[in-house]
């Protein structure tokens, strides 16, 4: 447990910032979820819209530090692929 002022202080800030990091993760979970559902449902104007949204989502979630920039890289490919093989 915190003893010190300034431990407490550290729980406190880092307790807020997890909140923001949730919320931020979940928030790009969905987007991502959307354009899954797309590529399920098989078609393709939704599925590239659905990306067209969920790219800057997965983009600020690294300038946020809440992703790192490869693993949202990665992504970010995979469903553009994913996509394309949809009109194909």
């Amino acid at each position: 447990m915190a003893n010190t002022t300034s431990a407490k202080k550290a729980t406190r800030k880092i307790a807020r910032q997890t909140a923001v990091n949730k919320s931020r993760r979940t928030r790009v979970r969905n987007f991502v979820r959307k354009v899954e559902e797309a590529i399920a449902s098989g078609d393709i104007a939704v599925a590239a819209d659905a990306l067209k949204a969920a790219q800057p989502e997965l983009q600020r979630a690294v300038t946020k530090g809440v992703m790192h920039r490869n693993t949202v890289s990665r992504k970010i490919s995979r469903l553009a692929s994913r996509v394309k093989a949809l009109a194909a």
